[in-house]
């Protein structure tokens, strides 16, 4: 899942493609760098971040996702937790609903079951603007997991169907290096959940502080993790490289091909 943030203040990206012309010049170069599906979004959500106009969210996204249906037919996800942009954004030719709050806000869970897309449902403690301040789990693994599964049940409830749901244990939403550490190492037990895992490790600050680098010069550290993530069983990764983690993938699977 190649990443692009149409905003002025992503923590890694932002303002590199503020303006539809540059974002879809990206997401180009994605798709010929082997992406399989594109996510984008147009409100930040990295920690201390603000909540966007809808006005302004929709002038993000909407010519974006339009000017990449014109010229690919790759599925695009919406990185968003406004209804009215889930419903632009799927008439516009996008075909999944990537929700950061697990489609808990207003009513996202009843038009997303409504629109009939796949949805990808987040975890995260507290909101963007304080998830990390001080977040604290007793048990971080387990936490995490009863609550995507209450999700998912949730998902079901509104009628959307069980293959149509991705969880992602929200790397980085309220969580500190070592919450971080056990999560991917646990990444396997997501799985119980019988959905599909995304995982979202690329460029995040963690890498930064294990590896003392800013977030440009996160690539090797984001490699290490996506690796780790599809050997334990992630069927996304959602990633700002992706020339160089197709290639790290694609020998993850060459060794799952040998008997």
């Amino acid at each position: 899942m190649g990443v692009i943030n149409t905003t002025p203040d992503s923590f890694s990206d932002g303002g590199q493609f503020d303006t539809t012309d540059k974002a879809f010049q990206h997401a180009r170069r994605l798709i010929s760098e082997g992406a399989d599906l594109l996510d984008i979004g147009g409100e930040s959500t990295r920690p201390g971040s603000q909540p966007v106009a809808l006005d302004e969210e929709l002038e993000r996204t909407i010519p974006l996702i339009q000017a990449v249906r014109e010229v690919s037919d790759i599925p695009i996800s919406i990185d968003t937790n406004k209804p009215e942009v889930m419903r632009a954004a799927i008439d516009a030719g996008a075909s999944i609903i990537n929700s950061i709050w697990a489609l808990r806000l207003d009513d996202s869970l009843a038009v997303a079951a409504e629109l009939d897309v796949p949805v990808c449902l987040m975890h995260m403690q507290g909101t963007p603007a304080t998830m990390q301040q001080d977040p604290v789990y007793e048990d971080v693994v387990a936490e995490v997991k009863d609550f995507l599964a209450a999700r998912i049940a949730a998902a079901l409830d509104a009628g959307i169907d069980i293959d149509k749901i991705i969880i992602d244990p929200g790397f980085g939403f309220g969580k500190t290096i070592e919450h971080n550490l056990l999560l991917l190492k646990s990444l396997a037990e997501f799985r119980e959940l019988g959905v599909r895992v995304l995982a979202g490790l690329s460029r995040k600050k963690m890498i930064g502080t294990i590896l003392d680098k800013p977030a440009d010069q996160r690539l090797y550290g984001s490699l290490s993790l996506a690796v780790m993530a599809a050997m334990l069983g992630a069927d996304i990764l959602r990633v700002h490289d992706v020339a160089p983690t197709a290639d790290a993938i694609a020998m993850v699977r060459a060794l799952g091909k040998v008997a």
